[in-house]
């Protein structure tokens, strides 16, 4: 076996070795991991690598890990925590060290990069997985083995709607749901900059940069053209493959997102993060969409209000290193 550089130019063979594993559960298609593991300027290049067969040169597996690198932004993450974004080894492959050779690169490369703490997916931007899919505690188990502690769960959550299904546009005093539009760019960004800086601030500077115009946000106005509060909406016309739309090859008819949403804490406690979603499920229903997921939360009671059930779960696991 030798171990090799991630190469853009392997995307087929590793398309193939993903969904050998995850075809009928997490379909990968090559734009995702392109954009994903390619496009990406926050994937470390010295932790992510591939295992090949001698002699064949036949793909037996893969890693790639992330820390914050994107010094042309002006969003900053602290440099303590690094993430492995994907683990893919060869079923047939298994129990032969591969892993085991892969996750030790990694977590060496990111030591060496003076991370301390690894988190298994759910990094800022472009994460593949929440964490550990909860219906493979094969995998959660041997991650506990070299030193990684679960802290909790999180779900992706689906309603399926039927063709006559109407969800009506909220209604509130004083306030008014809208989709944004281009000359929204600036008064977005700067309210992401205020009351969400980091993770949701870097996700909306890149969707802005990478061709967005504002459909795939849905803004809370209040009465003076104040913007406190968002939702984010996506389909399968979005300039960016995001979350919740990453598995619509599972589904016949297209796939729509929500999520996330967030309102300024000086006007929460008025039912407006409800509201905002309802909004955001209305416009995506108006498209004609039937199947919609909310990605990554615990707040599984929340969205219940809405019609929303568990459709996938993770463990969320990290390891301290020494």
């Amino acid at each position: 076996m030798l171990v090799v550089q991630l190469a853009e130019d392997r995307i087929t063979d590793m398309t193939a070795l993903w969904n050998k594993e995850w075809a009928s559960s997490l379909p990968m298609r090559e734009r995702l991991l392109r954009q994903n593991m390619f496009m990406d300027q926050n994937v470390m290049r010295e932790g992510s690598c591939m295992v090949v067969e001698e002699g064949t040169d036949r793909l037996l597996g893969f890693i790639v890990a992330k820390v914050w690198q994107d010094q042309e932004s002006d969003v900053t993450f602290g440099s303590d925590t690094g993430w492995i974004h994907a683990l893919i080894v060869d079923p047939d492959w298994r129990g032969r060290g591969i892993g085991g050779l892969l996750l030790g690169k990694a977590e060496e490369a990111l030591r060496r990069a003076g991370v301390n703490r690894i988190v298994l997916g759910n990094d800022f931007h472009w994460r593949m997985f929440p964490g550990v899919p909860a219906d493979r505690p094969s995998s959660r188990s041997w991650f506990e083995k070299r030193g990684y502690e679960c802290l909790d769960s999180t779900y992706d959550l689906i309603n399926e709607y039927e063709l006559q299904d109407v969800v009506e546009h909220p209604q509130a005093d004083g306030v008014t749901f809208r989709l944004a539009r281009p000359a929204d760019k600036e008064s977005l960004l700067a309210f992401m900059k205020r009351c969400f800086p980091g993770r949701w601030e870097y996700q909306t500077k890149q969707y802005w940069e990478r061709g967005g115009t504002g459909r795939e946000f849905v803004v809370l106005e209040k009465d003076g053209g104040e913007l406190i509060g968002f939702c984010r909406i996506n389909d399968s016309h979005s300039p960016l493959l995001a979350q919740n739309n990453y598995w619509s090859p599972l589904f016949e008819e297209e796939l729509g997102g929500a999520g996330p949403l967030g309102i300024d804490e000086r006007f929460r406690g008025n039912r407006y993060g409800l509201s905002v979603v309802q909004a955001g499920v209305a416009f995506l229903r108006e498209r004609g969409i039937r199947n919609i997921v909310i990605d990554t939360t615990p707040y599984v009671d929340f969205y219940a209000k809405l019609g929303y059930r568990t459709w996938k779960s993770y463990w969320r696991l990290q390891k301290q290193l020494q």
